[in-house]
């Protein structure tokens, strides 16, 4: 990839700024009878208001576009290509066979299993088909497995998620798997809480499991967290348990579909990545969270402060054949029978290979159809109350042309993953900041409005973006006045660092005061004040590649949109 097309990955930059600080001023009088956190909020609206008026946004004229609807799927224009930098190891000679792996196991230190097996194996040099083989590991997240074979966007010889629910939603997808192995190491996924939660939980409702915990969480009794069902193993087996835990055996019922609805009422958000997850937690966020159990016993704070509570499916870590050639097939089954030979010692010491206790396998064994459909009711139940969203576009001069162009792209692809009763605005900044579309429900009209605006868009001038966050937050907070029970968020798309306005340290108190979730993507620009923003109400900030701007953001909206 040239420096020119970085440039317009560079692209996106997903961030949503809700505003800056709490003044004073408020009279004893005005603040009697009201909660810290109501002041709070009523002093950052009012320098919102201030911050608002000063800026003072231009209103444009929205434009209407065509929208065309398709059924035809677009993942593989979509996935980016694949770079060298998801080789964690690479192959010795010509006779390998490579591999796709999740996260967990090939990471660095107790995350490295599966990366320090393959480097062993390579380095044997243990002959197959007459001559000495190896493998090529790349790390690629179980949901993104999925998408890349079915799609044929990159087929590699064999894959290893987490589980074998993406095997079998590869099968429902018709891609021609072998199992090589059931398991190369065991794993279980667990919701972990603090002990004194699950103390609380077991006084209340007598015992803690999933159900019990689905209960406390739909009563406000706690708040929970869990992962990305589209893209993480442990987000989509909590999600078919939970189903199933409401009707077991039939997790597409109305009533299981009832029961998720009313859980879900109560999350905050769906974390896109476990580090996400983590962080909040650490900030007091979430009461309890969804965590591998290598990960739990690898962490000597979570072991020794929190609860372990197993559910689901075992990440059992299969490893599948997706190339029918009998030479690479002898390759990976030479590996996997490698790793089960020689690894229980790592294994152990990376935190795999024990059973939790409590552990209750799952009774029912549902389809890969089954599975999939599973996702479809999660994104089209996942929301009680509609969300409010403004999108904040940089039209800076450092945009024209390419970068434009692609940012234009990656909005109009991503309007398909918007449920339609949620409402959507979009607001463009340079030096000054227009406020392009205001937020309204994201119907026919709203859409074509959003996407002939958005057609419509060119580049010049300096980079105010703390200005236009300023001024989306603004369109949120009174459409929420006009709405009522919403939940409120802002993305930022830009590729360049503030160079007029105000700064991130200006609003990071309104932002705060606000409660609005910030999430923004950023390639080349400022990416510590960009993540610095999205951490103030739990966002997700992501430094993307050009090729990758278009997926994350599939994979953003089909968790929060």
């Amino acid at each position: 990839m040239n420096n020119n097309g970085k440039q317009i990955s560079t692209l996106i930059a997903i961030g949503v700024i809700v505003l800056a600080a709490i003044f004073g001023g408020l009279t004893l009088s005005r603040n009697l009878g009201k909660s810290t956190k109501t002041v709070n909020r009523e002093s950052a609206l009012n320098t919102l208001e201030k911050m608002v008026k000063r800026i003072e946004p231009i209103t444009g004229t929205p434009t209407k576009g065509t929208v065309e609807y398709s059924d035809e799927d677009t993942t593989f224009q979509e996935l980016p290509e694949l770079s060298n930098e998801s080789i964690v190891v690479p192959e010795t000679g010509s006779n390998y066979a490579e591999i796709f792996a999740s996260s967990e196991k090939t990471g660095s230190g107790r995350d490295g299993f599966l990366r320090e097996m393959a480097a062993k194996y390579n380095s044997e040099g243990i002959e197959v088909n007459g001559s000495p083989a190896s493998v090529r590991l790349r790390t690629v997240a179980s949901g993104q497995q999925v998408d890349y074979v079915a799609s044929g966007k990159y087929i590699p010889d064999g894959v290893s998620p987490s589980n074998d629910l993406f095997i079998k939603m590869m099968d429902a997808k018709g891609v021609n798997v072998t199992e090589i192995s059931n398991s190369i190491v065991e794993n279980y996924a667990g919701i972990a809480m603090p002990k004194k939660v699950y103390n609380n939980i077991k006084e209340q409702y007598g015992s803690v499991d999933v159900q019990t915990i689905a209960q406390a969480t739909a009563d406000d009794f706690i708040t929970m967290g869990y992962t990305n069902p589209f893209s993480s193993a442990a987000g989509m087996n909590f999600l078919v348990t939970l189903l199933d835990s409401y009707d077991s055996g039939s997790i597409l019922s109305d009533k299981a579909a009832e029961g998720f609805s009313t859980f879900q009422a109560n999350i905050p958000f769906v974390s896109m990545t476990t580090g996400q997850m983590r962080k909040a937690a650490e900030r007091g966020t979430f009461d309890a969270f969804v965590s591998e159990y290598q990960t739990y016993r690898s962490d000597s704070a979570l072991s020794q402060k929190y609860v372990f509570v197993p559910y689901g499916y075992p990440h059992n870590n299969p490893l599948v054949s997706v190339n029918e050639e009998q030479d690479k097939q002898a390759i990976l089954k030479s590996f996997a029978d490698y790793c089960r030979a020689n690894g229980d010692k790592l294994a152990k010491e990376d935190g795999f290979g024990q059973t939790p206790e409590g552990y209750t396998p799952m009774s029912y064994d549902y389809s890969g159809d089954d599975l999939i459909a599973a996702q479809k009711l999660y994104k089209e139940n996942k929301d009680q109350d509609p969300i409010i969203c403004v999108f904040v576009a940089d039209v800076s001069g450092s945009m024209d042309g390419e970068p434009l162009n692609m940012l234009k792209a990656s909005l109009i692809n991503s309007m398909q993953y918007i449920n339609v009763d949620n409402y959507i605005g979009l607001v463009s900044y340079s030096d000054d900041v227009t406020i392009e579309l205001e937020a309204d429900k994201f119907d026919m009209s709203q859409q074509s409005l959003f996407k002939g605006t958005v057609e419509s868009l060119s580049a010049n001038g300096n980079t105010a973006t703390f200005d236009a966050v300023c001024v989306a937050m603004d369109m949120v907070e009174k459409k929420l006045a006009e709405v009522g029970d919403a939940k409120p968020m802002v993305f930022v798309l830009s590729d360049g660092e503030t160079n007029t306005g105000y700064e991130l340290g200006d609003i990071s108190g309104v932002v705060s005061g606000l409660k609005i979730p910030v999430y923004t993507i950023c390639y080349n620009g400022d990416i510590a004040a960009m993540e610095e923003l999205s951490n103030i109400n739990e966002g997700v900030n992501i430094n993307a590649d050009t090729d990758d701007v278009t997926y994350q953001l599939r994979q953003l909206f089909n968790a929060g949109l």
